[in-house]
């Protein structure tokens, strides 16, 4: 029997603002354990909870970008459990009213080309705090410093068929919250995480099989992963005549399998019940229209404009739109350039193999745009050749030296005197007879073997274009 993969998933990205969504206290990462708390988020008797406003506008922000419908009256709850983490017993939550619903994205794989993915809801909720296990001892210390941080839960509808598409989903939506500046998309700081709902069904059957849920999936590629794992674990399971558990498992990537956690909680099991201290939120058409006027530029506009814009091809487009921080380098080092397609071309080979080889982002980048602008200049103006602009911009990711100074220090200006040239081409072709002759006789690929006696003789720094024609017009 086939089995088709019925996948949804939960997103909680934490939105960007200063102060924590119920109080004063700071959203700030890496300050000391429990230095960002107050008698309200750490649930002391007596406290009331305030909503945090830019919190709701960021929210609305993301539900904007995402295509939902955003109700104008949503309502907070409380949902109720005990963990250590969680001082007042139950999590400020929006269970049966949310902030938005009923959205989509559009997402594009190799397999299945490009398909709409719902969005059932986005709810707004506060954080939970972090335990400290003791390597040293047998005990748990508690950080309160993210209780109370905001988050919004965007829950995707059970649309997504393979672990490939569930990664495009996760990369389009972290690629989105950035471009519109709600959220950091941080994982390794856990601003945007993920939890994952797998379940099998035979093909063709219309109801959904039973399913379990990763919880706290903290990459693209450990999501993806963890996925198809599950996808597995799940086909072998049915093709034994078992039944899969409901239940929720941890991925671990060390061993590239995941393994129970505790049984699945239903939304009964929380009993949820609307906040007394919370009333409810009205969002008005005034607000919505304001927010939706300062929205920025989202990925999809923006890779159309840079095909139009700059000539650029759909996958040149698409690369250079994938973050945020890349387009705008791109933009920034092509403004004052003629050839827009030469600055894509450096950009997606020379640049992006030196941050991955480095293992560091576009932010980290020891060559700023301003830099890589003036170098490509070089190139297009034909002071250095594409052989010697590579080995500037090495230079300038280990001294951050301006790139003319590079160029001057390292005697790299190019030869472009066309007398001089066709002096060393005459001269090389004088001394290889054989190959002159073999070449004329139809032997074309020795063509890059005089190329490379005129790079050898000036030591790279040849203009390429003039040494093709003069050599063209000599053989």
């Amino acid at each position: 029997m086939q089995f088709e993969p019925v996948i949804g998933l939960e997103v909680h990205a934490q939105l960007k603002t200063k102060t924590k969504i119920f109080c004063g206290c700071s959203t700030k990462f890496g300050e000391t354990p429990n230095a960002n708390t107050c008698p309200v988020c750490t649930g002391m008797p007596g406290v009331l909870p305030v909503l945090n406003k830019q919190a709701v506008t960021f929210a609305i922000r993301a539900a904007l970008a995402t295509n939902c419908k955003i109700n104008s009256e949503s309502r907070f709850d409380r949902k109720n459990y005990f963990y250590p983490d969680l001082p007042k017993g139950y999590q400020i939550s929006q269970y049966a009213a949310p902030i938005a619903e009923h959205g989509f994205l559009e997402i594009e794989t190799k397999a299945a080309g490009i398909r709409k993915i719902g969005i059932t809801r986005i709810h707004m909720e506060e954080d939970a705090g972090k335990l400290i296990h003791d390597p040293e001892r047998a005990r748990s210390m508690v950080d309160l410093n993210r209780t109370g941080v905001p988050l919004i839960e965007i829950v995707s509808e059970p649309d997504i068929r393979t672990a490939k598409e569930a990664g495009a989903y996760l990369r389009k939506l972290h690629s989105i919250l950035k471009y519109i500046d709600v959220c950091d998309g941080n994982m390794e700081e856990g601003s945007f995480r993920c939890d994952a709902n797998i379940s099998l069904r035979p093909v063709g059957q219309k109801e959904f099989g039973i399913r379990s849920e990763l919880k706290n999936l903290n990459s693209f590629k450990n999501v993806e992963k963890a996925i198809s794992y599950e996808i597995e674990r799940q086909t072998y399971i049915l093709e034994q005549g078992k039944k899969v558990i409901q239940e929720t498992r941890l991925y671990d990537p060390s061993n590239d399998k995941t393994h129970s956690m505790r049984g699945k909680e239903e939304a009964h099991d929380y009993r949820y019940f609307p906040d007394p201290d919370l009333v409810p939120l009205i969002v008005d058409e005034t607000w919505i229209e304001k927010v939706e006027k300062e929205l920025p530029e989202l990925p999809d506009e923006k890779r159309r404009r840079f095909i139009s814009q700059y000539q650029l091809s759909e996958y040149d487009a698409k690369i250079l739109t994938s973050s945020i921080e890349l387009a705008g380098f791109f933009e920034e080092t092509a403004v004052s350039l003629k050839d827009k397609k030469q600055a894509a071309n450096w950009i997606m080979t020379t640049l992006l193999g030196m941050l991955n080889t480095k293992g560091i982002s576009i932010a980290e980048s020891p060559v700023t745009a301003k830099s890589f602008s003036k170098l490509l200049f070089l190139i297009e103006n034909r002071t250095i050749n594409a052989n010697a602009g590579k080995t500037v911009f090495e230079e300038m990711t280990k001294s951050l030296k301006d790139p003319e100074t590079i160029v001057k220090e390292k005697g790299l200006e190019q030869v472009s005197d066309k007398s001089q040239l066709e002096t060393m081409v005459d001269d090389i072709i004088n001394k290889n007879p054989d190959e002159a002759d073999a070449y004329k006789n139809g032997k074309t690929k020795l063509f890059s073997f005089f190329m490379g006696q005129v790079m050898k003789k000036t030591r790279g720094k040849a203009d390429p274009e003039i040494v093709t024609l003069l050599l063209k017009n000599k053989l």
